[in-house]
């Protein structure tokens, strides 16, 4: 699952990818490597961020995803440096504990939320579009989410509404700019192996366990898992997936009762 996969689909191709220092970010920015692509690791963690760019043979470049002007200069050096942008893997995004039940959360923690996980997604596609409509082609690939799809009891308002939020923008770019070669998708991973995810519930093992319990395969999903479904959906043999809710959610989203 881990290994470096023989296909090399994205050879010459250029990939930005936003949070990129750790969880599915480094995955992805390992993965596309690993196919060819040239990576920009965009994080707002200098030592992060760069350790993955070096890892990767890639760019880093320091990125506050919710400053436009920022994101702007982002999309620009990843064309100045490598003449493309073919691949834009929006996927910063957070999940603080303050984001709660709505009768608990905050409108600080809403908006906060709402802007690393909703308005810098607007503002990549939009820094991302123009390189991509004046070559012809292109692939984006936001990260949505499986509550973006299904409700949870144990909510975390802003979280679910700011991907509901990605999902639905995914579709409209995604028909917007079809014919001009670009596809857009939303990518909507199960829960994730990830330091975030472990801190979240892991940590908690009854909290854990209240949420295996409705995971058809048993298992959060590991990082490689969520990078192999971008490199997909990056390559040309998703040339026909566009405007989609790509879900890899190990069965949720399809699931009423499961296994014992």
């Amino acid at each position: 699952m881990t290994e470096t996969p023989v296909c090399r689909r994205l050879v010459g191709r250029t990939a930005v990818v936003t949070g990129a220092g750790s969880g599915i970010g480094l995955a992805t920015a390992r993965r596309l490597a690993s196919e060819g692509a040239q990576v920009v690791c965009a994080d707002i963690d200098e030592s992060a961020g760069k350790a993955a760019a070096d890892e990767v043979g890639g760019l880093f470049v320091r990125v506050d995803v919710t400053d436009p002007d920022e994101v702007e200069a982002l999309f620009k050096t990843a064309f100045d440096t490598y003449g493309s942008v073919d691949i834009a893997f929006n996927n910063a995004g957070i999940s603080p504990p303050d984001d709660d039940s709505i009768l608990t959360t905050g409108l600080d923690a809403w908006k906060r939320v709402q802007e690393v996980n909703l308005t810098s997604v607007y503002l990549c596609c939009k820094a991302a579009l123009p390189y991509m409509r004046q070559q012809g082609r292109g692939s984006i690939i936001n990260t949505a989410s499986f509550v973006a799809v299904m409700g949870a009891a144990t909510s975390q308002i802003s979280y679910t509404a700011s991907k509901g939020g990605v999902l639905a923008m995914s579709r409209e770019l995604g028909v917007q700019f079809a014919r001009e070669g670009i596809r857009v998708n939303a990518l909507c991973p199960g829960p994730v192996n990830t330091p975030l995810l472990k801190e979240l519930f892991a940590k908690d093992p009854e909290r854990a366990q209240r949420r295996l319990v409705h995971v058809p395969v048993g298992r959060f999903a590991e990082p490689e898992e969520i990078a192999s479904a971008v490199a997909f959906l990056a390559s040309d043999d998703a040339s026909f997936v566009n405007a989609a809710e790509f879900l890899v959610d190990g069965g949720i989203a399809g699931a009423y009762v499961t296994p014992l």
